[in-house]
């Protein structure tokens, strides 16, 4: 009976360093997981990756721009052609209008000069907002474990519900780290869809001076504000998991505790998926 006493304890003791090591590391993959996201979604697309920054702004300017170009001439001349022909077929035609074409030639001519200036403001007025609500959010991003505590509850456990536990923390481990990929997934490819949309901005740029063709750039710039405020959501969400799992690691259920923590990482990366449509449903971007 000793032995089989004190082979009793050995393996308690090694299940509860196993438990605390795992329930630790849950943790920690937690802490891990907001604050990359926290910091991720404050960074402007020049601040995030300099060289993908540099290699777009160069193809845009050298090889999307000449498109663009082509397409404001076209719409600038179907314009002067429209303008000159809803008049009674040239008949009282008022010489104001060329002067008012004029200007609208300048002014897309202009814009679509500036289309990367333009596009990048949009971004630091987004990055801006999202700084001050990361001020204005206080509460701890951080997750704290009481490991006395846990250890303590770990000892009055016997062997069968230890080992059965355990096997619960490898697979909440497990899936942790799932979500984590997912989430990654999530907040990068919403920077690379960054760099895919400022690549392309002279394009819509360039409709911007007529009425009809028009709705392309303004839907265009829609889209600007909705990835670009699509990070401030993403901060709240982030900031709402961080209040919910607080009280988790104090939980005097081990079982509820680990498990509350999955849920609500699930619940954090399904609530990242739907910043993308909700952002832009608020800024009516299709």
């Amino acid at each position: 009976m000793f032995i089989i006493d004190q082979l009793t304890e050995w393996i308690k003791e090694g299940m509860v360093d196993a438990i605390t090591s795992q329930y630790e590391g849950i943790f920690e993959s937690v802490n891990s997981q907001v604050s990359d996201v926290a910091t991720q979604v404050g960074q402007t697309p020049q601040g995030w990756n300099g060289g993908v920054f540099s290699m777009i702004q160069t193809l845009s300017e050298t090889v999307v721009i000449p498109i663009a170009g082509m397409i404001l001439t076209f719409v600038l001349v179907y314009e002067l052609i429209q303008m000159i022909l809803e008049k009674n077929n040239m008949h009282e035609f008022d010489t104001f209008n060329i002067f008012k074409w004029i200007f609208k030639t300048f002014v897309a001519a202009y814009l679509l000069t500036n289309c990367f200036t333009i596009v990048m403001a949009v971004f630091d007025l987004a990055q801006n907002v999202i700084s001050q609500g990361a001020t204005v959010i206080t509460g701890n991003l951080d997750v704290d474990t009481n490991m006395d505590n846990l250890r303590s509850l770990l000892e009055d456990m016997g062997v069968w519900e230890l080992i059965g536990l355990w096997l619960e923390t490898n697979i909440i481990h497990l899936c942790m780290w799932i979500l984590s990929i997912v989430i990654f997934v999530i907040v990068y490819g919403r920077m690379i869809e960054i760099y895919l949309t400022v690549s392309l901005a002279p394009i819509p740029f360039s409709t911007m001076a007529n009425r009809e063709w028009g709705q392309m750039g303004q839907n265009y710039l829609r889209s600007l504000f909705a990835l670009g405020f699509q990070g401030f959501l993403i901060l709240v969400c982030v900031a709402i998991y961080a209040v919910l799992v607080q009280t988790i690691p104090s939980s005097d259920n081990i079982h509820a505790a680990v498990w509350g923590t999955a849920g609500y990482t699930v619940l954090l990366a399904f609530a990242l998926f739907k910043t993308g449509s909700l952002s832009k449903s608020i800024f009516n971007a299709h």
